[in-house]
């Protein structure tokens, strides 16, 4: 029988690009959807996979309906990829993160343990959890916890939860501490993509400028492509395990600014932008670095798309979206 897959997060970033591999593969993959009237369908149809995938209804905030569908479907494996994901808006909407990000990973793994304990369960945790935590300049599977948002804050919770369910009930769980990655399919909020769209409409004559918080962060950016190899390859290893996730290599907001304009033929790209407090986090996280020695010595995994050639395909997809 063809191994099936649920994949919580759908709609998102990371998803489609989980889906398309697993499709791939030969997997049968449900993906969890809340009622919506209209789903947007964008990221999926960007990759061509909008047809390829079983949508069953279900909300993270809801147990009784995680239940049902673990009951009916029993997955083989279960990515747990949905959460309340922009930093910014949790402060502003702490309650929305903490049951959405900590609290549907506790119904998740109670729905795994009694209706399907077979199953593999994978949990997005996120760099965030480290905040401050930065002694070495780098953070690794050993480096503590020190979460400087409310979303981070509730990933530390959903992380530990992940780890007790597999030390207390046997069950196979998972957490990849993935680092920063972005795509063409990042939502607009997010700073990277608020760039690579800001640039091309300057380029295109559609705006003037792109209001920016904190240019001076640096954090390690990959491929989110990349990243859900990481995560496939976490649930086919033989014993579960947690594992830190990112290229290793740092480079701040302002350097990503920088070559996005760069890309375009704009050299002189501070006169486009306007910092604006607003987008300046209460609590900043300065500096997240990635090193994943054990998940490439014991899975195998490389990142394979570079920094440069990362900011300059969610440009292009950019101005190719918006000349249409």
């Amino acid at each position: 029988m063809a191994k099936t897959a649920l994949v919580t997060g759908i709609l998102g970033q990371d998803g489609p690009y989980l889906a398309k591999l697993l499709i791939e593969k030969g997997y049968k993959v449900y993906g969890l959807m809340r009622r919506y009237s209209q789903p947007h369908m964008g990221n999926l149809k960007f990759l061509g996979i909008e047809n390829q995938i079983d949508f069953i209804e279900g909300d993270l905030t809801d147990e009784s309906s995680l239940i049902q569908l673990v009951k009916t479907i029993r997955p083989t494996e279960v990515y747990n990829l949905a959460a309340q994901s922009f930093v910014g808006s949790s402060w502003d909407q702490a309650k929305l993160t903490t049951e959405v990000n900590a609290l549907g990973v506790l119904y998740l793994l109670n729905s795994i343990k009694f209706f399907s304990p077979i199953t593999k369960f994978y949990q997005a945790s996120t760099s965030e959890m480290f905040g401050l935590s930065n002694d070495k300049g780098y953070q690794d599977e050993n480096t503590n916890f020190h979460p400087r948002s409310p979303y981070g804050i509730a990933k530390v919770y959903a992380y530990w939860m992940t780890v007790n369910f597999r030390e207390s009930y046997g069950l196979f769980t998972t957490n990849g501490i993935l680092f920063n990655h972005e795509s063409p399919l990042r939502g607009i909020q997010f700073v990277t993509r608020k760039i690579t769209d800001g640039v091309a409409r300057i380029k295109l004559g559609l705006a003037e400028n792109i209001s920016l918080g904190n240019l001076e962060a640096k954090r390690d950016w990959g491929f989110a492509g990349d990243y859900v190899e990481a995560m496939y390859l976490m649930m086919q290893a033989k014993e579960p395990d947690d594992y830190v996730v990112g290229t290793g290599i740092c480079h701040s907001v302002m350097e990503f600014v920088e070559l996005a304009f760069k890309h375009v033929g704009i050299n002189d790209w501070k006169k486009y932008v306007v910092i604006d407090p607003r987008f300046k986090r209460p609590a900043e996280v300065p500096h997240l670095q990635a090193k994943s020695d054990k998940m490439m010595k014991k899975l195998g995994w490389r990142p394979k798309v570079a920094f440069d050639e990362l900011v300059k395909m969610m440009v292009d997809a950019d101005l190719k979206r918006l000349n249409k």
